[in-house]
């Protein structure tokens, strides 16, 4: 019996949200049919309904009761049909699973979830690798390498595994695995990580760690282990579902005992029915989506706004959340030889020809006419050695400087990601860039803060980078050099109810373990938006108090429609109990319920502040 109900069960599911729209199209023209008394060859329309909204809630109710022994709303509404039934109330019966159709398939359409983000990590994961061995070079499948291995990685090609650089030069993009939006400079010594992008010289490497165990392939595993320890939040009407059902069938019961009236029993449980209470929650949810959608975020997970109504704190990625993801000039620092005029114009000449991201940032903010330099050589992963205007120019790392026994003094305290400038073999300044900060961040930091929901900054980039993002933005709370394993536990010390938000692949685990995720879409990753419960289309992160202030509302919606529900329900249990409603009176009653809280949730769509 139980494997007959299950499989019933699994039948009524098959087709998903078009077949329900189909049926409670074809369900609400019978049920007006029936209603104007259309009754070709005695049969009454109602019927329709029955089959097509009252029987899958039948089998369900019983299938989870005998199954799962699990009492849910369903349970009452498929009571209420049946002893409609048996005292031939068709109209009745078909109205009450009609309306607790409308309202699962709210339920289904604001509960479905997106599930690419797992897959999306996978075509991620570098699929071969070039090992290098006795007879010389094998491509291998990338989970085949082996702690040990020595592997070479050409330009443009990206890293199989986790390991160390044992010769050769270059710079590495770290964005997936990071978020930090300036590539890094790599040498003999230096680690790398599956995942990140060589962008310059080719370099072996010894890996440290299995291909299977790669940086990526952890990722995947914690973006798993997230999902899976994130609590489902059910509705309103399952949480107190066994309460409603114990008292609809007391009430029922007490009532055809005291009156001897068994249609007035049945009355009581028609109008008992919890479908004014089960629409209250979806309908809002809904309208408040679709506000949402207005203003650029997209709501993926129907429960999302319901958990964020309740935050208390709000994590930030910083690049590409809370910059803009691209690294500009801030400072220039002259030594004393030269003016600072002079070592920007060294630099932006010397940086001219570079194809470096943070040469191009010189060259793109110094802004003017820019003689090209008479000489030009590329160190990848170190900087430029250049001829300008007579003089020999170097840009690039302290280290750089270093090798060619140039001392530089300390600016170790000094934020954002820093350029060294020498001429003619004396270190003369140092130019700073940083990634600037998104227009409206700082307000809508205040704005949160201002709403009781603490903001933290939580990134891969350096301490004194992170340090300076935060007194801009005045975050109290940052943690800096974060891998996408140690944002995870940052969530957790943030608080139990955080928002997380971000727009990398390395923000993917943290947002599916927040207790809400907001992914920026616009400029970001397509797995961190996967990975995310909400997605910011347009990247206009200003408008996320907008949002939480909403779900507010929504929530407070929510809990006016339950205050009407119950009140309808309650008045019409009266009703019925002195027999002044029948049970096509009662469920026309129960109709005008629902319409009430629809009608109270769709005034969320017009809310503008």
């Amino acid at each position: 019996m139980r494997k007959l109900l299950c499989e019933l069960e699994e039948l009524t599911e098959i087709g998903g949200v078009k077949k329900d729209i189909a049926c409670l199209i074809l369900s609400g023209i019978s049920l007006c049919l029936s209603l104007a008394g259309v009754f070709p060859g005695s049969f009454d329309f109602a019927w329709v309904a029955i089959i097509l909204c009252g029987l899958p809630i039948i089998i369900g109710a019983l299938a989870g009761l005998l199954t799962r022994f699990d009492v849910k709303a369903d349970l009452l509404v498929a009571a209420a049909v049946v002893s409609a039934l048996i005292i031939g109330e068709r109209f009745a019966a078909g109205e009450v699973a009609f309306i607790m159709g409308i309202g699962e398939l709210l339920e289904e359409i604001t509960a479905e979830r997106a599930k690419n983000g797992i897959k999306r990590l996978i075509d991620l994961t570098p699929r071969t690798a070039r090992l290098i061995t006795g007879g010389g070079e094998e491509v291998v499948p990338a989970e085949a390498v082996k702690a040990g291995n020595i592997i070479r990685v050409l330009p443009g090609e990206t890293v199989p595994a986790d390991g160390v650089i044992i010769s050769g030069e270059t710079c590495v993009n770290q964005a997936v695995m990071t978020g930090e939006s300036v590539p890094e400079d790599k040498t003999v010594g230096d680690s790398v990580m599956s995942g990140t992008v060589n962008m310059f010289g080719a370099f072996d490497m010894e890996a440290s760690r299995d291909g299977k165990d790669s940086s990526v392939r952890r990722m995947i595993d914690l973006v798993r282990s997230a999902d899976a320890n994130k609590a489902e939040i059910v509705t309103l009407a399952d949480k107190w579902a066994t309460l409603i059902t114990v008292a609809a069938f007391i009430a029922a019961l007490a009532v055809w005992v005291f009156t001897g009236d068994f249609i007035r029993g049945v009355t009581v449980l028609v109008v008992f029915c919890p479908c004014a209470f089960v629409l209250a929650t979806p309908t809002a949810v809904t309208a408040a989506m679709g506000n949402a959608a207005k203003f650029g975020f997209l709501v993926k997970e129907g429960d999302a706004l319901e958990r964020l109504a309740a935050v208390t704190a709000a994590a930030f990625d910083k690049t590409g959340t809370l910059t803009l993801g691209t690294p500009e000039v801030r400072t220039v620092k002259s030594f004393g030889k030269y003016a600072f005029g002079d070592v920007y114009a060294f630099a932006a000449c010397a940086e001219k020809l570079s194809e470096h991201p943070l040469g191009k940032a010189v060259v793109k903010c110094y802004g003017k006419d820019i003689p090209d330099p008479e000489s030009f050589e590329m160190i990848p992963g170190k900087g430029v050695v250049a001829s300008v205007g007579g003089k020999r120019v170097l840009a690039g790392s302290r280290k750089f400087l270093t090798e060619r026994g140039i001392d530089t003094p300390d600016v170790s305290e000094e934020a954002g990601t820093l350029i060294f400038v020498a001429a003619d073999g004396e270190a003369v300044g140092y130019i700073s860039l940083f990634d600037r900060v998104r227009p409206g961040a700082a307000e809508m930091i205040g704005a949160l803060a201002n709403s009781g929901v603490e903001p933290v900054l939580i990134t891969g980039d350096r301490f004194e980078t992170a340090a300076a993002v935060s007194r801009e933005l005045e975050i109290d709370k940052f943690f800096a050099e974060c891998m996408p394993e140690d944002k995870l536990r940052c969530v957790d010390k943030a608080g139990k109810k955080v928002c997380m938000v971000g727009d990398g692949v390395n923000d993917a685990p943290a947002l599916r373990k927040a207790y809400v995720g907001i992914a920026m879409s616009g400029a970001g990753s397509d797995i961190a938006a996967e990975a995310a419960d909400i997605a910011l289309i347009n990247d206009a992160i200003d408008g996320l108090p907008r949002l939480i202030r909403l779900s507010r509302a929504m929530m407070t919606t929510v809990k006016v429609n339950l205050i009407v529900a119950m009140a309808i329900n309650f008045a019409a249990v009266v009703l019925a109990a002195m027999g002044v409603l029948g049970p096509v009176a009662g469920a026309l009653v129960h109709n005008g319920g629902s319409v009430a809280v629809i009608f109270n949730s769709a005034l969320l769509l017009t809310r503008k502040n």
